[in-house]
Parts: structure tokens; sequence; C-alpha cells
């Protein structure tokens, strides 16, 4: 019976560590096919490349670099490149948490996204760290937590998020699945100028603290745990929704009153 089939990508880029040990150990499950940037793209969120051609590149057998985003790699992949549809997208294992609000601005969890988008179960898998990168750990919970998904499925619309915690395997105490945390940034702008006398800037935020709310995937994390939060397509606020339903009437009269039909 063949083995199903693994697209593996990042935001690290194709010579990542992370990603190259990753794509190793999920050997062990399936068949694995790498499509990953070029080079580092961090932070880029779910961009995805309209105004240029893409080009992919051969690196070695099954690892291919592409010019582009990591939502590019996944929608080239699945709808052009793979010969087959594959049975799960992994994405990682980037180099640092995507915890609580770093959700939004990740290209790592943006390859999830695509990968969900286009109807294949993803899941995005960060080592939290800033140095020292213990991969083997994270990627032997990513190698178990695809065998799961491949064996049961995800709900529909339905990523995960998974963030380990930079330790021993001996120190880390078990796994929650959580809810997305809310961090605390200072708001650094850094502005420098530059041999020609032009202003430029660097930003520079970093992390003072976070919300300590219960069940969320920072105090995971920080407890030692391994943190998975289910992420739904679906950014609706419902109870928001229901608030400002109440609003209808009265802010279509506001509308009308501003010369709507003048």
């Amino acid at each position: 019976m063949k083995k199903p089939l693994i697209l593996v990508s990042n935001d690290d880029g194709i010579h990542s560590e992370g990603l190259i040990i990753l794509a190793r150990r999920l050997k062990q499950v399936g068949r694995v096919v790498v499509v990953a940037p070029d080079r580092e793209r961090s932070a880029v969120s779910h961009s995805l490349t309209l105004q240029r051609p893409l080009r992919i590149e051969r690196i070695k057998p099954g690892f291919y670099a592409v010019d582009g985003t990591p939502t590019d790699c996944v929608n080239l992949a699945i709808n052009r490149f793979l010969r087959e549809k594959p049975s799960l997208v992994v994405s990682g294992i980037n180099k640092g948490g995507n915890l609580g609000d770093d959700i939004t601005y990740s290209g790592t969890v943006s390859a999830a996204i695509e990968g969900t988008i286009l109807g294949v179960p993803s899941f995005a898998v960060s080592l939290v760290s800033r140095n020292d990168y213990r991969f083997e750990v994270a990627a032997k919970v990513a190698v178990a937590l695809a065998s799961e998904i491949i064996s049961r499925g995800l709900p529909k619309d339905t990523l995960l998020n998974v963030n380990v915690p930079n330790v021993p395997e001996e120190e880390i105490k078990g796994v929650k699945f959580t809810r997305q945390g809310k961090r605390i940034y200072s708001d650094a702008v850094i502005e420098k100028t530059d041999p020609r006398g032009k202003k430029y800037y660097w930003i520079a935020g970093e992390e003072i603290g976070y919300e300590r709310i219960r069940g969320s995937d920072i105090v995971a994390v920080r407890n030692n745990y391994i943190s998975i939060t289910p992420l739904h397509l679906d950014m609706t606020n419902y109870r928001s929704l229901r608030q400002l339903k109440k609003w209808e009437g009265e802010l279509f009269e506001v509308i009308k009153s501003n010369g709507w039909r003048s």
C-alpha cells in the first residue's frame, strides 16, 4: 500500500535546519516533498505573489525552492506542481514561537492556512526559542501529530498551530489543546538617518509580557506543555455580530442622512 503524500513548507527558507530535520523525520509516516521559499520569508503573513511570475528550482531530490512566499509555495505545489493531492501539509519547524498575536503575521502558520483553504489537513509547528534550537524534539512531536491526523483527519476548515517548548524531552509535561493568547509588545519604531541624510525606520517592538489567559497557548508553553491551538478559517466574531446587528437600521439612517441618494 502506497504511503500518504506529505507536503512540507516553512517561512525560514529551503535551507533551514528545522525544515530539513522535519522532512527527514516525517518520512516515518509518509512520502515527503518539500516546497519552500528560496530564502527567509518570516512575517510575510498570508501574502500571495500576483505581480510577477514565480519560479521553482530543484535543490536536491524531494526539495524544491520557490522565489515567493510560503503561501505561494503551498498554492503552487497543490494546484500545479504535485502530481497528486497531498494527504497532509506540515509547515515548520519555525525558529521561534508563533504564539498569540504572532499568528496574524506568521508565514509559517499561513502556509498551513493555505493548505486548509485548498482542502488539505494542515498544521504549523514552531519551536519556542531564539537560540540553541532543539529541533529533534519538535520533529518528534510533528511526526506523532502527523500520524494521528492522517489516521483521524481534522474538523472542516480547521488547522492546528503547534508550539513546542525548547526544553529536553524529559522536561515536557504533556500536551494542551489551547486557545490563542495575547502578547504585550512595546511599540518601538527606531528612526535613523542614512549617509545621504534620508530617514529610515526599523520596526523593533519587543515582547514585554503577556496576558495570563487561562488555557492559552502562551501559558501552556511557559509551563513546558506542548500547545496545540485549533484555528478556524471563518474569522467571524459571532458574539460581536449579534451585538452589531442592532446597529443595522440606525446605521442605514445615518448613511441616508449624509446624502445617500443626492
